[in-house]
């Protein structure tokens, strides 16, 4: 029913010298077509002449027509597109507006992705290097696409002999010379490919990119050495990965760069990058043995906390914040004894009395050192979450209800995630318990403002009620004030009834 339009418009913009209104027209009515509804109608529609009105200097023109194209071309079959508009495809690729090659790279990554398309692709190089020196496009919108497209490209054998066995290869190293942000770009695809299988990453290995990435770690420039430490945590997310780096030695390398960092002037620009990295590493695969075979690793992270610096602590913060947050890794902080202990009571401290940000950041933290959910629930372990939280402060409770009630929400929530954290604890629960009016303030709505507010009013309430202990602690009559609560919701608003009197004297 759409096609009699869509063609009459075409008909129309073909036959007019300056098409504007026209491609407007039409532009309205494929927005306002399903693409459901507009596959019969592209199949035959002549296309190429939205193509070729991309060949022009008017901007509005070709923002329009990037948009009528954008649709058009969402409702063809991937191989139907390679297959007719090659050429068209070949062009956007070297159009001088970045919005032309966006579009176009998008294209060629549904083909990439798809079953058939991948065959076709492979049989035009051309399109390939186009899309390889995409990679080279100052702007970042063009090289991911371009880096995407490849990285589908990559998901068969196929693709991954036409782009690491062939004069592909060599097109990408000459890209690579382009500057310092465009190897970088090259290494994310590498990594990106290399992630994903075995098969793939034994590809990247043989073209010598990744080696050449992981020289880079050492490299002069403390800049370039801080993104290489980035790539190389991506390239750890993989299990295969994670063997890759350990055959050559890059786990040992990064501690020793630790150890070097404390007599580096600049560490602080790369430094954050080693920790992430061991942080990273210690949760996928295990926080004691990682903390065992590279003990600077923790001793380092120690250090971080206790000093206040705007880059470091930060991330110490969000590292202990995950180690703490499993069995393990509160265990592995554990067996440290005083030294760990020292750095509770520092992060208490500035959780107290530090700028917001980082107050925030600390109590975060805190939250996910004494989180210790009911089915990880052991003596030992209850013991341990109950002793971190009693040395926050002479009186802890006092001290996060405290902060709680200040004038920032972001505060406010933080603290509320603290009590929910030890809210489905025994001891945590018999502290509330002990505490005059905590209850009633917890149920009581007027206290934070604000969704998200209210959401971890909510959240903490759930956790009072997961825990068998509730009802024993809290007694019957709290219990079923806390379930009513549950059942009402976190936006339930209470109704007040108001009486007024009319033509009193």
């Amino acid at each position: 029913m759409m096609a009699a339009p869509i063609q009459s418009l075409l008909n129309e913009i073909c036959a007019s010298e300056d098409p504007i209104e026209e491609l407007k027209s039409l532009r309205t009515v494929l927005l306002s077509t399903p693409v459901s509804g507009l596959r019969q109608v592209v199949s035959g529609a002549r296309l190429e002449i939205i193509f070729g009105l991309l060949n022009t200097n008017d901007k509005e023109q070709i923002e329009v027509c990037v948009e009528i194209l954008g649709r058009v071309l969402q409702a063809l079959e991937p191989v139907q597109l390679v297959q007719n508009y090659k050429t068209a495809l070949q062009s956007g690729l070297n159009h001088p507006d970045d919005s032309v090659k966006v579009l176009t790279l998008t294209q060629v990554g549904r083909v990439a992705g798809h079953a058939d398309g991948v065959t076709q692709m492979l049989n035009s190089v051309e399109i390939l290097c186009d899309v390889i020196q995409c990679i080279s496009i100052e702007r970042i919108a063009v090289a991911k696409e371009a880096i995407a497209a490849l990285s589908k490209l990559s998901n068969t054998k196929a693709g991954l002999d036409a782009l690491f066995r062939s004069d592909l290869l060599n097109k990408l190293k000459d890209v690579m010379h382009t500057s310092d942000i465009i190897r970088y770009r090259v290494y994310e695809l590498i990594v990106e490919v290399s992630t994903v299988s075995p098969v793939s990453l034994g590809y990247c290995a043989n073209s010598s990119l990744l080696s050449q990435l992981l020289e880079e770690l050492t490299g002069d420039d403390v800049l370039v050495r801080a993104t290489a430490i980035e790539m190389v945590t991506n390239l750890a997310q993989s299990q295969h990965g994670r063997q890759y780096l350990a055959q050559q030695g890059i786990m040992d390398k990064i501690s020793n760069m630790i150890i070097a960092a404390e007599s580096d002037a600049l560490s602080s620009l790369y430094l954050p990058g080693l920790v992430k990295f061991f942080g990273s590493l210690a949760i996928m695969d295990s926080p004691q043995q990682v903390c065992e075979k590279y003990p600077v690793f923790l001793e380092v992270v120690f250090s971080m906390a206790m000093n206040l610096d705007p880059t470091l602590t930060p991330v110490a913060l969000d590292t202990l914040g995950l180690l703490g947050g499993t069995v393990e890794g509160k265990q592995v902080l554990h067996k440290t004894g005083e030294k760990f202990t020292s750095v509770l009571k520092r992060i208490s401290k500035v959780a107290f009395e530090g700028a917001t940000e980082l107050r925030v950041r600390c109590l975060e933290a805190l939250a996910q050192l004494i989180t210790l959910p009911v089915e990880q629930q052991t003596d030992d372990l209850l013991l341990l979450t109950e002793s971190w939280f009693s040395c926050l402060s002479s009186q802890p409770m006092a001290m996060i209800r405290n902060i709680s009630t200040q004038p920032f929400p972001e505060l406010h929530c933080s603290a509320l995630r603290i009590f929910t954290a030890i809210g489905c604890q025994p001891w945590g629960q018999q502290l509330m318990m002990d505490t005059p009016g905590f209850l009633e303030w917890v149920m009581d709505r007027s206290v934070g403002k604000g969704k998200e507010a209210k959401d971890c009013k909510f959240e903490l309430v759930g956790a009072l009620l997961s825990s068998s202990s509730a009802q024993e602690i809290f007694g019957a009559h709290n219990y079923l004030k806390l379930r009513t609560y549950m059942n009402e919701g976190p936006y339930y608003i209470t109704a007040v009834s108001t009486v007024t009197t009319e033509g009193a004297d």
